[in-house]
C-alpha cells in the first residue's frame, strides 16, 4: 500500500475517492431520507448531454457536466413543483432527453471521443490533478451550504408540509438540494461514472441509516462507509486489473447485502433467546 502511494495516479485516485465520499456521505443522506433516489438518477443521466456538448466543443467534459446537471436539476424540480405532470414522468422525459442530446453531439464530433467510457462507467485511476482541485472546491460549496442550512434541510426532508405551513421556503430549499445533488454528481463522475452514480449516492447513506436515526451521525457514518468501500474497491481493481467504478459498487453492494443478512440473523437469534 505504501509503495503504491509513490505513484501520482494512485494518490490522485485516493484523494478523489475521499472527496467523492464526503460529497456522497452528506448529500446521500438527504437523498435517502427524503426518498428522491429516482430524481437523483435522472439528474445524473441527464447530465450526459453536457458530456456530449463538451466533446463537440473540445473542452473538459467536467465543465460541460457542471452547468448541464444544474440546469437539469432546476428544470426537473421546477416543473415537478409547479405543474400537474407527475414527477416521475418529468424525470423520465428529461433523463432520456439529456442522454439523447449527448449522443447526438458525440455523433457530430469528428473522430473518436476519447475517455468517453471513463465518464460513463468511471475510472478513478485516471483522475488528473486539475479535477482534484475542482472536486475540492465543489466539496467546499456542499459542506458550506449544508452547514448554513442544516436545520432547514432537515425540516424539508422529514416534514415538508409542516415546514411549508411554518413559513419555510420549501420550494427554494428543494431546488437548492437538487442543485447540491447535481454538484455531487460532478464530483463522482470520474470515480464511478454517470451510470453507477446512484449506487455511490445511496448505498453508504442507506447503510448508515441502519445504525442511527440522527442525521449528523448518519452523515459521518456515510462518509466513513463511502471512503472505506471506495478505497477497498480501488485497491481490488488495481491488483486484479478490473474496472474500478464497477468494483467499488460491487464492494458497496456486497457490504450492504451482508449487513441485511447480519441484521436478520441477529433478530432471529434474539427471538430464539427470548423464547
Amino acid at each position: 500500500m505504501i509503495e503504491l502511494l509513490q505513484y501520482e495516479f494512485m494518490t490522485n485516485a485516493i484523494f478523489a475517492g475521499l472527496l467523492a465520499s464526503i460529497a456522497c456521505g452528506i448529500i446521500g443522506v438527504y437523498v435517502v431520507v427524503k426518498k428522491i433516489v429516482f430524481i437523483s438518477g435522472g439528474i445524473a443521466h441527464a447530465s450526459f448531454g453536457g458530456i456530449g456538448i463538451s466533446y463537440f466543443l473540445g473542452i473538459n467534459p467536467i465543465f460541460g457536466v457542471l452547468p448541464f446537471s444544474l440546469f437539469s436539476a432546476l428544470t426537473m424540480g421546477t416543473i415537478s413543483k409547479r405543474s400537474d405532470v407527475p414527477e416521475d414522468t418529468i424525470i423520465g422525459i428529461l433523463w432520456s432527453l439529456g442522454m439523447a442530446i449527448g449522443i447526438i453531439f458525440i455523433g457530430w464530433t469528428p473522430g473518436y471521443a476519447p475517455d468517453l467510457m471513463t465518464y460513463l462507467f468511471g475510472n478513478i485511476l485516471t483522475v488528473p490533478g486539475s479535477d482534484i482541485y475542482l472536486m475540492l472546491a465543489l466539496d467546499a460549496v456542499i459542506i458550506g451550504t449544508v452547514y448554513v442550512l442544516y436545520k432547514e434541510f432537515m425540516a424539508l426532508c422529514y416534514d415538508e408540509e409542516f415546514s411549508k405551513v411554518s413559513g419555510v421556503p420549501t420550494e427554494k430549499l428543494y431546488l437548492l438540494l437538487l442543485c447540491l445533488i447535481a454538484l455531487t454528481v460532478v464530483v463522482m463522475i470520474r470515480v464511478v461514472g454517470l451510470i453507477l452514480v446512484i449506487a455511490l449516492l445511496t448505498i453508504p447513506a442507506a447503510l448508515s441509516r441502519q445504525y442511527t436515526s440522527n442525521m449528523k451521525t448518519m452523515m459521518y457514518l456515510s462518509i466513513l462507509f463511502g471512503a472505506t468501500f471506495t478505497i477497498t474497491g480501488l485497491l481490488l481493481s488495481y491488483y486484479f486489473d478490473i474496472a474500478s467504478g464497477a468494483t467499488i459498487i460491487i464492494v458497496m453492494a456486497t457490504a450492504y447485502l451482508l449487513n441485511i443478512v447480519l441484521q436478520k440473523w441477529k433478530r432471529i437469534s434474539g427471538n430464539r433467546f427470548d423464547s
